[in-house]
């Protein structure tokens, strides 16, 4: 009696929490340990740095608003403080995913052999990984062209529509999440960068579901220190299920 075809989430939430089992693997653990090396120090730094931050931002916002305003301070204050998380926790993502690019190629090719069986590349050593420096630290580079000139919009909009611009920003960094973690295994196929956009905004839902969860644990004290190698097994699960077949038939097209 054959079995019916296994139903794929359609929520991108459920890929992040699958993250969770498969950097538990055995065969995926070992992989697991520079990204969250990384991880580890550059967030301990930024949210040591951060804590001394929100003070000095709730006494400038105390400071700037009249007193015939005072009661505006208990919207402001959470606002501007979920706001500083988010742009922290963005930006030293940003920053640990520069230096463990290579490493986090290199997990996605393994949970990706793991879950379908088949490999990207014949080599997947340390020479592999040196040798791949330079492809993916140009792919990090593509990334920060594309974000940069984004975020200085959605960043005046931020501090301009109080409420609507923390809305927005939030919303755009949970799509830079999406093509920060599931570009991997479109990279590690040697998929453009611009195909790569392309299939995510085809089903914008799938990725703002991913994106919104990893921006939201990226945001807890501790949790934030395992987010990296947990979104990354999360989106090439997601690259797998609902993106590989379509995308690699679609570059053998073009080439």
């Amino acid at each position: 009696m054959n079995k019916p075809p296994q139903k794929l989430p359609l929520n991108g939430s459920a890929y992040f929490f699958k993250g969770f089992e498969l950097i538990q693997t055995k065969g995926i653990r070992r992989f697991v340990f520079i990204p969250l090396a990384i991880n580890l120090i550059l967030f301990s730094v930024a949210f040591y740095y951060l804590l001394n931050q929100i003070e000095y931002l709730i006494q400038w916002i105390d400071s700037s608003i009249p007193s015939w305003l005072t009661w505006l301070s208990i919207i402001l204050w959470p606002l501007a403080i979920i706001s500083t998380l988010v742009v922290f926790s963005f930006i030293f993502s940003a920053v640990a995913n520069w230096l463990a690019a290579p490493f986090n190629g290199l997990l996605s090719e393994k949970v990706e052999i793991f879950l379908s069986g088949s490999s990207t590349n014949e080599d997947d050593g340390i020479s592999a990984i040196i040798k791949d420096i330079p492809r993916t630290l140009t792919r990090e580079w593509q990334k920060f062209k594309y974000y940069l000139p984004r975020a200085f919009g959605f960043f005046i909009l931020l501090w301009l529509l109080p409420v609507i611009g923390q809305i927005l920003w939030f919303l755009f960094i949970a799509w830079m999440m999406a093509i920060q973690y599931k570009d991997y295994p479109f990279d590690n196929h040697k998929i453009s960068f611009k195909q790569m956009k392309l299939s995510l905004q085809a089903n914008k839902g799938l990725s703002y579901s991913f994106g919104i969860t990893v921006t939201i644990f990226s945001m807890i004290p501790i949790v934030n220190l395992i987010v990296m190698p947990v979104a990354i097994c999360g989106a090439t699960a997601l690259w797998v299920d609902h993106y590989k077949q379509s995308s690699l038939i679609d570059s053998n097209k073009k080439n």
